[in-house]
């Protein structure tokens, strides 16, 4: 353990070179100073110095330092009993240096001093090492704290030097590379050449987020380019922001930007959705302008025109002056409230929509958000399905469709699009966000609901299921039997939209063709999937007993009981 230090004129002097410097230094002749001396230590040279050395020798700042403490390792003759003494026998885990130690009588122990004077009577010095131990030195240190301190070594520090007395004021900077040789250069040709550069290098990454920036506009204006039967209109920045009469009247902000209430030179009322930052390449924008943008349908809200001028990105839309049905459902101070016929009409309407986005194109369109903010209503409440940043065209006999990531909104998300081991990703999954946004509509409450206690969640589905399975009547305060009537209708259509399996949902068509029946030719579908117990109905299709009903199912394997 009590291991030396390699003290050399070569390593001091690497430790103390002088790197990169540029100040103003004495220009006094060092040349003619022969180097010292000190103990082993030979050729102290400039800019060290010795107190006995001339003035004009050496750089006068520096001065000697003793370092404050030692590590004195040393044999007694007699055991020491002194906190400030550590046994080196517990320091050694070599078996040959554990006998040499058992044969000797003198005891070795290691102690930390400020001065020789501390060192017991019957004890002899063998190695001394300087340190730059702290001054509130702990009595109570072990062996490892004495091999850190001596693998630590001690500090050097130095000032800055002048490079003029090795290169003669021709550099202003100089430093020691590992073989000790000092290398001068010119800190004004650096500063210099840093100028020359700087600009170019401000230039190339400028260059750079330009380019990275233009690909997006350039795929934005490339899909427009090859759009040219697209009906929509262009207008360029300078029109939306007059239309807006500069941004002032904010309707709502939404995850892809911020829609404003404007009004064309026509005196036609639009809502204009500024995108904000594009995180997919313009991709919510090519969206919305190839799906909605060869749309025409009551009930889809009409895309009227665009801006695209570089980071400037707007879709124009007709006003919708009702809102979203959002705030009609759920219960809302100040909100105006709706009959229970007039929830159905829009149920019927939004299924009506969604189904012409599936089969009434040359192309299907699958929307992926349907929800309660994302369906639209105009003067007379008539719904539009609105918001297609997530929509995707598929060729119309595509019955399985191929998505890179889930998409939509939690709590409305069908559940293949997270376990593809229950089926594909297909148009079934905008049925089955129907199918909650239909159960809200007809509860006007959220589906997920926190109790009290934050501990748990309450999920009407699969409570309205079991109502319905022991037989329960619908609990509604001044409802009358036919308005009963149109709710047991949406509940119904809104739990087989929600089953689990894509292949047990019914196509929206069949939606429809299920809300304008009679509530008397709905069958009970299977449990919701997110019950702790999912259960398959008991039954058959044919117990359904009245005549004048036509069998409805689902899809290709369903299996249903009569209420």
């Amino acid at each position: 353990m009590a291991r030396g230090f390699p003290f050399s004129s070569a390593g001091l002097t690497a430790l103390i070179a002088l790197v990169l410097v540029h100040e103003t230094c004495s220009t006094e002749d060092n040349h003619h100073c022969p180097p010292s001396s000190c103990g082993n230590i030979h050729n102290i040279s400039y800019p060290f110095r010795l107190r006995t050395d001339p003035m004009t020798c050496g750089d006068l700042r520096y001065h000697n330092k003793v370092l404050p403490r030692s590590v004195v390792f040393m044999s007694c003759e007699n055991p020491v009993n002194s906190p400030f003494y550590l046994d080196t026998s517990t320091c050694i885990d070599n078996d040959e240096d554990s006998s040499n130690t058992s044969m000797s009588h003198s005891k070795r122990y290691v102690v930390v001093v400020t001065t020789l004077k501390d060192v017991e009577d019957s004890c002899t010095v063998d190695q001394t090492f300087r340190t730059s131990w702290p001054g509130n030195h702990d009595p109570n240190f072990s062996c490892t704290d004495v091999h850190n301190e001596l693998v630590y070594g001690f500090e050097l520090s130095w000032l800055r030097g002048c490079c003029d007395h090795y290169c003669g004021g021709k550099s202003d900077s100089c430093y020691l590379d590992e073989a000790n040789q000092v290398h001068c250069f010119s800190q004004g040709l650096l500063l210099g050449t840093k100028i020359m550069l700087g600009p170019c290098v401000i230039a190339f990454l400028i260059y750079k987020w330009r380019r990275r920036h233009l690909s997006m506009y350039d795929a934005v204006e490339e899909f427009l380019q090859s759009q040219n039967n697209l009906m929509p209109i262009r207008y360029s920045y300078s029109e939306i922001k007059k239309s807006t009469k500069g941004f002032k009247d904010k309707l709502g902000e939404g995850g892809y930007g911020t829609v404003y209430k404007g009004k064309l030179q026509s005196g036609l009322l639009v809502a204009i959705k500024m995108l904000g930052k594009s995180k997919a390449n313009g991709q919510e924008f090519i969206s919305e302008v190839a799906t909605i943008g060869r749309i025409h349908h009551t009930n889809v809200v009409q895309l009227i025109g665009f801006c695209a001028e570089g980071p400037k990105r707007a879709l124009i839309y007709e006003f919708m002056p009702n809102g979203s049905l959002e705030k009609y459902i759920f219960s809302r101070d100040g909100s105006i409230p709706l009959t229970i016929e007039k929830i159905y009409e829009i149920s019927l309407g939004v299924a009506r929509g969604i189904g012409y986005l599936h089969q009434g194109c040359d192309m299907q369109i699958l929307h992926f958000d349907i929800k309660p903010h994302n369906i639209l209503l105009d003067e007379n409440f008539t719904p539009k399905v609105s918001d297609f940043g997530l929509a995707k065209l598929y060729p119309a006999d595509d019955s399985i469709v191929s998505l890179t990531a889930a998409r939509g909104t939690l709590g409305y998300m069908a559940p293949e699009l997270f376990y593809k081991n229950i089926g594909g990703a297909s148009y079934k999954a905008d049925v089955y966000s129907f199918g909650m946004l239909l159960m809200e509509m007809a509860s006007r409450r959220k589906n997920f609901i926190e109790l009290g206690d934050h501990s748990s969640q309450f999920y009407f589905p699969t409570w309205i299921y079991d109502q319905f399975r022991e037989g329960n009547d619908i609990e509604m305060e001044d409802a009358t039997e036919e308005e009963k009537k149109i709710v047991k209708k949406m509940i119904l259509v809104a739990l087989w939209c929600i089953q689990m399996k894509p292949v047990d949902r019914p196509s929206m068509n069949r939606v429809v063709e299920m809300l304008e029946g009679e509530v008397e030719c709905l069958q009970m579908p299977s449990k919701p999937f997110l019950s702790s117990s999912p259960e398959r109905p008991v039954g058959d299709v044919g117990d359904n007993s009245n005549p004048t009903c036509s069998s409805i199912q689902s899809g290709e394997s369903s299996q249903s009981t009569q209420l």
